[in-house]
């Protein structure tokens, strides 16, 4: 299994088929790469696990294609509001308001069940995609050019698959990372709670809190979600000496709801006990092995970020994967793969288990002490914050100069004016435009693109004479930027901006250098 240059039969093989592995798919059988997916279960979850995705998210689904039909399993996810000892408001986190920046709503909930059968439908559905069900990874060895999996499959059969890189994305218990031998990281957070979906009756909705709610209570922390349809969410704190398995039985299940349902009010669609961690990996690539999802990182779910984390895992390294596979870019650009997710995640989990350490206080005088310095920091009525301002962007890896804020930060995504051939409706996204590669998006109000020779960066001018937006939110970013250009990289987010066009030509040289070297 260690045979010198070997040639893989795969360029890619991804190990698990869940959001993250499909969306590793889709991304890569959209870059025409050769690529394997093993799943060892031959049937999708008919559950829901992850019940949030956010604008970014939405934002890959409509660069792979397949936003309009996740669209119809979706809802809006207005504010989620916190309830302190007494039973008041003690702080609001709410969505930024319109025009919104990704020309998505920011915070959307949504049914996995049917989303995660369509993107194993649309990952597998390219001619470079071949998918095995029903295979378990046993071993994986590698050598210098090539990793060999050793595979079982579920009549005991075995075999070997050899791929040139190998994306780890079978969950919190990953068979990839235990081969690896990668410990997890501890950031401090472990509570054990019980997670209830319920599809509520008609006539029992009205009933229900009007918004998602974080029952801060000592007495026993409840969050409440509200989800497509009919689907409401309760994830309840389990109290000491409650046993998690003894607490999953149906009666016991209403008990905990019966501060808001009855039985015969709703039906139980899943009932589990989980243990809410902050874990990262220690190590993210080990050779020619990845790690992505929930084998390389768990939290808390307080803002629903976990799935979205796993999808930001993959579409960060499959653009990367492309350059080096189709584009002459060097393998050490896929060392800032662990460099920028890692940071990432951490800042984020952190963030997540500070929100989290306030929900799941119990000790009651400290829970009244939270309350107040809460209604202090809102001068005597609860704050608001947005979720977009607890999502960080990138604080390391591929960036340029950091001339100001925005390098790191998501570029926003306009509404462009369109001729009716093209929209019905007179506008149209950006990237269904423009595309999703390198850009160099320049303000029309104050440049042209006449004198830009077409390299690395595709530029691209909106405004002025250029593509026309619908609401001005690309030139309000760039009023608060202070700058004339961004350089924008194919996962959207900003490489650097640029003051005057001078700084083009010696930033993409640059750029290019470290692409190459």
């Amino acid at each position: 299994m260690n045979d010198v240059g070997t040639t893989p039969q795969y360029e890619v093989a991804v190990v698990g088929f869940g959001p993250a592995g499909a969306v590793a798919g889709c991304w890569l059988g959209q870059a025409a790469i050769r690529t394997l997916i093993l799943e060892k279960s031959r049937r999708s979850w008919d559950i829901p696990r992850a019940v949030a995705i956010d604008h970014e998210i939405l934002r890959i689904f409509q660069n792979l294609g397949v936003v309009e039909k996740i669209l119809p399993y979706t809802a809006p996810f207005g504010a989620s509001e916190h309830f302190g000892v007494e039973g008041q408001l003690i702080r609001r986190i709410d969505v930024v308001p319109p025009p919104y920046p990704m020309g998505y709503l920011p915070t959307m909930v949504f049914s996995q069940p049917p989303v995660e059968k369509l993107l194993r439908e649309h990952a597998a559905q390219h001619a470079t995609v071949e998918v095995r069900l029903g295979e378990e990874v046993i071993t994986l060895q590698q050598a210098h050019d090539h990793v060999s999996l050793e595979l079982r499959s579920e009549d005991g059969t075995k075999s070997v698959v050899t791929a040139r890189y190998v994306i780890g994305c079978d969950g919190a218990s990953s068979r990839i990372r235990q081969c690896l031998d990668v410990k997890l990281d501890d950031l401090g957070f472990d509570e054990p709670w019980m997670v209830v979906d319920v599809l509520v009756d008609e006539a029992s909705l009205a009933q229900l809190p009007p918004t998602a709610a974080q029952f801060c209570n000592p007495a026993r922390p409840v969050t409440y979600i509200i989800g497509p349809g009919n689907h409401r969410r309760w994830e309840i704190m389990l109290l000491p000496g409650e046993e998690p398995a003894a607490m999953e039985p149906e009666q016991k299940v209403w008990e905990l709801l019966s501060p808001w349902l009855k039985p015969g009010q709703g039906k139980l669609w899943r009932a589990s006990s989980y243990r809410f961690h902050a874990l990262v990996a220690h190590q993210w690539r080990k050779g020619s092995v990845f790690l992505a999802g929930d084998a390389a990182h768990q939290q808390p779910p307080f803002i629903g970020q976990g799935m979205c984390q796993g999808i930001r895992d993959v579409t960060n390294l499959a653009w990367k994967l492309k350059a080096v596979f189709r584009e002459g870019a060097a393998d050490a650009l896929l060392e800032t793969y662990a460099e920028e997710r890692n940071r990432h995640v951490y800042t984020l989990t952190s963030r997540i288990k500070e929100i989290g350490r306030h929900i799941c206080e119990r000790d009651l005088q400290a829970a009244r002490s939270r309350d107040a310095s809460l209604l202090k920091q809102g001068g005597g009525s609860a704050p608001t914050v947005t979720r977009q301002e607890i999502v960080p962007g990138l604080e390391a890896g591929l960036l340029g100069p950091r001339n100001g804020n925005a390098t790191g930060t998501l570029f926003p995504q306009p509404w462009i004016l369109s001729p009716e051939i093209l929209s019905p409706e007179g506008s149209t996204l950006l990237d269904d435009i423009v595309g999703n590669g390198w850009r160099l998006f320049l303000d029309g109000r104050q440049v042209d693109a006449a004198d830009l020779e077409q390299g690395l960066a595709t530029p691209v001018v909106i405004g002025g004479r250029g593509l026309p937006e619908r609401d001005g939110v690309v030139a309000n970013w760039f009023d608060r930027q202070h700058c004339v250009a961004a350089l924008v990289r194919p996962d959207h987010y900003v490489y650097t901006v640029l003051r005057s066009l001078d700084e083009s030509r010696p930033v993409l040289q640059a750029l290019s250098d470290k692409l190459r070297s």
